[in-house]
């Protein structure tokens, strides 16, 4: 399917109301040649001829059929611009519904600011082309073509002449239409340059004021506005090369009309009348001449936004939904992995991982940055397929699993937080909008997140700005585990998710979902090891391989990563072992010695 293709498949369902509609333009079209004829006979008749016997009657005719026109020419614009709207809407759902199917490979290779023009200033140019440029062209046509006839029929003499400006005038719009398309094209591209730019500017205005550069950022949107400028500016010199020749022409009609035609009515060949209906038909060869350029300009507009949205619509995303997918409410939290690996390319990120967790248990998995830990989780969730080996849930290589059905058994708490603009309470709520009030207060409360919201203005109903603006950091990755638990999945990821809250809060935390324990399996991504200690397996992962697995006991014997990174954080262990046990030891002496007095 082409891009014009996809779009015209908006268009069908429409099509009885836009051929209704281009009926009437033709009716209007053609109603065009009452008024010079008329004016043709009042001429002749009237006012040469000295009869004034039809004079009312040509008057009559004349208003009745310009008043038919206005409203015949209302009932079509106003057609076609609600047609317009509800082609924009139909488009722009699909298209939305088409980002919401997209994978994550999707949103890593497009800029946000891409897919915000995609939804704005591509639609609206889709939306001006059925509104205007579809009938325009097909009246203008018309028009010319009506005006051509009748000028044949009042002097064929009159008309070849007119006509030998037509060579000139689709040469010039040849031209034209080969010129225009790669300048909206480049147009086109620096608005979503510079959409992207202010859109990050924006969201991280934070940042720029951070690091005072206010000034910095500006020098670069003049840069990028300036590009924005400069490609409408070359544009505009493409409208100011043709524009004009389209008036000079329609200007040459006109002298043409009246040197010619002057000369004719004095030699006789042509009476007064017939030339005032030719003048009258004047107006009808001008105005698609002078409309052609802009026509042009409108119809490249519209076929470089049809094809900019298309291919962005039209990349089939890597993460399909199987077919005769399984499909289940309820999972029990069985998971394996077999020899996984994952690559991006020629990059290896994971590699041979294997690992068994049975339902209800809670594993931890740590390791340095990059090391592949978050993957292991986006690949359980089927954000990214596997390049090797198999995940099974239950079982059920997830590849065979519903996507809906599959991540609705998955709470996942993320790392980087987001917090839509809404309420506190529209926040938790949003993994599962139908709860009510007090399933929400409940998850906030094992979330540790409940005292500080109702200390807030407006308790649950407190509005958080985008992103979660106005909450702190730990503020913010309590709120997204009350969502997470609100859901009550059978597999529960917490990635880091109280890496920005105090030891104490994060002590609070793991104690009420200790209570839990057992009514889902736990994947517990972190870099402190108070987070994981207690769980039942703790995997190691480092340069995306699992160098060591066990629990905490067996990974401080091993004296590997988990050693060290315990003796960073708690200090020298053999140490601290020795002098507990030194005390323990005097303690129990001091003990014996007193019992012994």
């Amino acid at each position: 399917m082409t891009a014009m293709q996809w779009f015209f498949s908006f268009i069908k369902k429409h099509m009885k109301r836009l051929i209704f509609a281009l009926v009437l333009v033709t009716i209007n079209s053609v109603g065009a040649i009452v008024t010079p004829k008329i004016s043709g006979i009042v001429v002749d008749d009237v006012i040469m001829g000295g009869s004034r016997d039809n004079l009312l009657i040509l008057v009559i005719i004349l208003l009745s059929v310009t008043l038919l026109r206005s409203v015949i020419r209302f009932c079509f614009a106003m057609i076609f611009e609600k047609t317009s709207q509800k082609v924009l809407y139909e488009i722009r759902d699909y298209v939305y519904q088409n980002f919401m199917k997209q994978d994550f490979t999707f949103y890593n290779n497009n800029r946000t600011g891409d897919l915000m023009s995609r939804q704005t200033g591509d639609m609206d140019a889709i939306r001006h082309f059925v509104a205007y440029p579809i009938y325009a062209i097909y009246e203008n046509t018309l028009l010319f073509v009506i005006a051509l006839v009748m000028v044949f029929i009042v002097d064929y003499r009159l008309a070849l002449c007119m006509i030998a400006v037509m060579p000139l005038t689709v040469f010039v719009t040849a031209k034209q239409l080969l010129s225009v398309k790669p300048a909206f094209q480049n147009i086109r591209q620096h608005f979503s340059s510079l959409n992207t730019f202010v859109q990050e500017n924006i969201s991280g205005n934070r940042v720029v004021k951070a690091f005072a550069k206010e000034d910095y950022e500006i020098a670069k949107f003049n840069i990028e506005n300036d590009g924005f400028r400069d490609a409408e500016l070359s544009a505009s010199e493409i409208w100011k090369k043709y524009v004009p020749v389209f008036e000079f022409l329609a200007h040459a009609l006109t002298v043409i009309l009246y040197m010619v035609g002057g000369i004719m009515v004095v030699k006789g060949s042509m009476s007064m009348g017939n030339l005032v209906a030719i003048s009258g038909y004047l107006w009808m060869f001008n105005m698609p001449l002078r409309q052609a350029g802009w026509l042009v300009n409108d119809v490249q507009r519209f076929t470089t936004s049809v094809e900019k949205v298309y291919s962005t619509i039209s990349v089939e995303p890597s993460i399909k939904e199987p077919k005769q997918a399984v499909v289940k409410d309820y999972f029990k939290g069985d998971i394996e992995f077999n020899k996984v690996s994952y690559s991006i390319g020629q990059e290896e990120i994971l590699k041979d991982i294997d690992f068994r967790v049975k339902a209800g248990q809670t594993v931890g998995i740590i390791g340095p940055t990059g090391s592949g830990k978050t993957t292991l989780m986006n690949l359980l969730c089927r954000f990214y397929d596997v390049s090797s080996g198999s995940i099974t849930l239950d079982g059920i290589d997830v590849k065979k699993i519903g996507l809906h059905s599959l991540r609705d058994n998955i709470g996942l708490a993320m790392q980087d937080v987001f917090l839509f603009s809404d309420t506190i309470e529209g926040n938790i709520a949003f993994a599962r909008p139908d709860c009510s009030v007090e399933e929400v207060i409940a998850a906030a409360k094992v979330a540790n997140a409940h005292d500080f919201i109702i200390q807030m203005p407006d308790g649950y109903d407190t509005i958080v700005g985008e992103r979660g603006v106005g909450l702190s950091g730990g503020q913010k990755q309590r709120i997204s585990l009350a969502r997470a638990l609100l859901k009550k999945p059978s597999i529960m990821i917490l990635d880091d998710t109280t890496s920005a809250v105090d030891m104490e809060t994060e002590t609070l935390i793991q104690d009420e979902l200790k209570s839990l324990e057992g009514n889902y399996t736990v994947f517990i991504i972190a870099h402190r090891i108070s987070s994981v200690k207690d769980a039942d397996l703790i995997l190691v992962v480092e340069d995306g391989r699992i160098v060591e697995a066990g629990d905490h006991e067996s990974l401080l014997d091993e004296n590997g990563y988990y050693h060290k990174v315990f003796h960073h954080q708690y200090g020298d262990f053999d140490k601290i072992l020795k002098e507990t046990k030194g005390r323990d030891d005097t303690l129990e002496n001091t003990n014996e010695k007193r019992m012994g007095e």
